[in-house]
């Protein structure tokens, strides 16, 4: 199952409009709002590399307020095991 973080650049003050839409969109299993060059960073998985692809170029960023992305694809994940 694909997974990706997409850092978002939102226009100025509009950083809790652009969270209260991600959580409309399919496939955001978590959204942050953020101090650094990014305002917003979502978690996205998809059942396929193209449906990950549809939701960051069809959902994501077209949503009002949405300036720029950056998507960081996930190749590899490391689970922190318990003691």
């Amino acid at each position: 199952m694909p997974i990706a973080f997409v850092l978002i650049n939102a226009e100025i003050g509009s950083e809790g409009e652009v969270l209260s839409e991600l959580r409309k969109v399919e496939g955001i299993q978590e959204a942050y709002s953020v101090y650094g060059v990014y305002d917003v960073v979502a978690k996205v998985e998809a059942d396929s590399m193209e449906k990950l692809k549809d939701i960051v170029t069809w959902r994501i960023r077209r949503l009002n307020k949405v300036r720029s992305t950056l998507t960081m694809i996930v190749i590899d994940i490391m689970h922190k095991t318990s003691k």
